[in-house]
């Protein structure tokens, strides 16, 4: 499972008849502090994610295990909108300890 932001959306018109219907984002992943990766997937939303909103995507056998994607060519599917991280593990910078958020 990734966190990650929704960056864009793929379009496509012709696809496999168990995708018709379904939305694929760009989702870039994202550090516990909401810096951005470099990496990315292309995702199938399965609880009506938008642009620029922190989200929780699962890859792999495990994308196809919601109610929308099972049985389906899908790995990565959206799977929740993040409201809020709570993060109480202090990191070492160096200069003394900083709790992260």
């Amino acid at each position: 499972m990734i966190l990650g932001r929704v960056i864009g959306t793929v379009w496509s018109t012709r696809k496999d008849e168990n995708l018709v219907g379904a939305k694929f984002l760009i989702v870039r992943e994202l550090n516990l502090d909401y810096t951005e990766k470099s990496n990315f997937v292309v995702a199938v939303d399965s609880v009506g994610a938008g642009i620029g909103e922190v989200v929780l995507a699962a890859m792999g056998s495990s994308a196809r295990q919601t109610t929308f994607t099972k049985n389906k060519p899908v790995d990565a599917v959206i799977m929740a909108i993040v409201d809020k991280l709570d993060i109480s593990v202090k990191e070492h910078s160096g200069q003394g300890e900083k709790e992260s958020a």
